[in-house]
Parts: structure tokens; C-alpha cells; sequence
């Protein structure tokens, strides 16, 4: 399957995700530098981003879109160790590779940068370093986040977890951050969501149903999330309402 690549029009200031993404703090002439090492690309919901151990050509961040980072053992049985969501970074400049398969688990738009001229401008420009620095500590927080969802939480917890994780994002791609109740589309099939939770298709469904008889989540159709009450949703999902976890 080929990939798609095009430039999109508008410039910086109008990017959905600039004030979370690695370039949130750049001034404009740092914005211009980027400008002219960056281009767009748009892979289709399946489609292989990067095969783990590929040399990287490029480095960027999720504009839109959901991708599942994965891993494959010996044997080819495959472990999916966690998400990309809208502003999250792809690559490690500074490595050659890519330490994961990344597949587009639904249409997703990244803004990338050319590897090598990346890394020369983050070298030359501390705040873009440091920036990266903090994205890369709040993966690490979100992938010790995944570890307890996986291992240690009841099914309607993990169903839950994943719907707060989604719920979070959201709210903070928007400038004014949470405001009433929360609303989203859930970017995940049913099947998608028993995958990555190590569930069964029948479990997602009746714990959804469940979350929904409760009152905790309100559904139109199977993808539109209403969350009445974060604080609720947190509850559910094993965690306190300021986010950490409860004993």
C-alpha cells in the first residue's frame, strides 16, 4: 500500500495539537526553520508507519488519527505496548531505528520533520530539546499507566482506563481544557479496544453496555462518548478524580 504525501495548507499558528506538540514553545523564526524541513504524510487505518528496526528517515508528531505501537516476538506472536494519540511524537532523534512497529489504527495525519535536519536544530535550539524532554517523561508516565491497566485492573477498569485516557487527551488538545461534560468519538472499534485490553469482543461490549446502564458513559450509536462526570469515570477506572491512582 503506498503512502500518500502532501502538503497541507495553513501554517503553524492554526495546528490543532501546537500547544502540546514538540514545537509548542518555538518562536516564529524557529517555526519558519521547521517550515522548511517538514511535509505531511496521511496513512490509511491499517497501514504500517514504521516496521520495527527500519532506519528512520524522519521524525513527527500525530496530527490526527490513533496509531498502536507493537512489538513481535521470536515466535511471531505480536504485544501491543501502547498508543499514539493526536500530539504524541514519533521517532527518537539520535537513533536509527525504530524500536517498534507503528500501524495506523485509523486514518492518521503526521507532520514530520527530516530526521538529520531535526536533530541540527534541536541541538542549536534548547527549548525544542527541552520540550521533547517532557513529552518523553509523559510517555514514560503513560506507559507505566498501560503496565497497570494490563496487569492489574478488572475488565470494566480496563474498559474505563482506556475510555479516561482517550477523554484526557481530548480535553487537553483544547486550549481551555475540560469544560462540563466531557464529549468525544471514540476513535476505536469494539475489536480494536478487546485487543489492545487483552479482552474478549463479548467482554468490551457488555462492560460497555454496563458503563452505559450506569449512567457513567452515555453512547449515541457505537462511537460517540459522552462523559457526564470525569471524576466518575475515574472512579470506575480505579484512579482518584486528580488523576492518581487510588490504593
Amino acid at each position: 500500500m503506498s503512502v500518500m504525501t502532501h502538503h497541507i495548507s495553513g501554517n503553524c499558528a492554526d495546528c490543532p495539537i501546537r500547544h502540546r506538540a514538540v514545537c509548542a514553545r518555538c518562536e516564529q523564526d524557529e517555526l519558519e526553520e521547521l517550515e522548511s524541513i517538514k511535509y505531511y504524510r496521511n496513512f490509511e487505518a491499517g497501514q504500517t508507519i514504521l516496521w520495527s528496526g527500519d532506519k528512520m528517515g524522519f521524525v513527527g508528531t500525530v496530527i490526527s488519527g490513533i496509531a498502536s505501537l507493537t512489538q513481535t516476538m521470536e515466535d511471531g506472536r505480536t504485544q501491543m505496548v501502547g498508543l499514539l494519540l493526536p500530539s504524541d511524537f514519533v521517532g527518537r532523534p539520535g537513533r536509527d531505528g525504530s524500536a517498534y512497529d507503528v500501524t495506523a489504527t485509523t486514518d492518521v495525519v503526521m507532520c514530520c520533520f527530516r530526521k538529520k535536519p531535526f536533530e541540527t536544530l534541536m541541538a542549536q535550539t534548547p527549548h525544542i530539546a527541552h520540550r521533547l524532554l517532557e513529552m518523553t517523561l509523559d510517555e514514560l508516565d503513560a506507559a507505566r499507566e498501560w503496565m497497570l491497566v494490563l496487569g492489574r485492573k478488572t475488565a470494566r477498569e480496563k474498559i474505563a482506563s482506556l475510555l479516561s485516557i482517550i477523554a484526557r487527551r481530548d480535553a487537553s488538545l483544547s486550549p481551555n481544557g475540560p469544560a462540563g461534560p466531557m464529549v468525544f468519538d471514540l476513535p476505536l472499534t469494539r475489536e480494536a479496544m478487546a485487543d489492545y485490553l487483552g479482552l474478549t469482543l463479548e467482554t468490551v461490549s457488555r462492560q460497555m453496555s454496563a458503563l452505559k446502564k450506569d449512567g457513567v458513559i452515555l453512547l449515541e450509536g457505537k462511537r460517540h462518548v459522552t462523559v457526564p462526570d470525569m471524576g466518575r469515570l475515574m472512579e470506575e477506572a480505579g484512579d482518584d478524580s486528580d488523576g492518581g491512582l487510588m490504593a
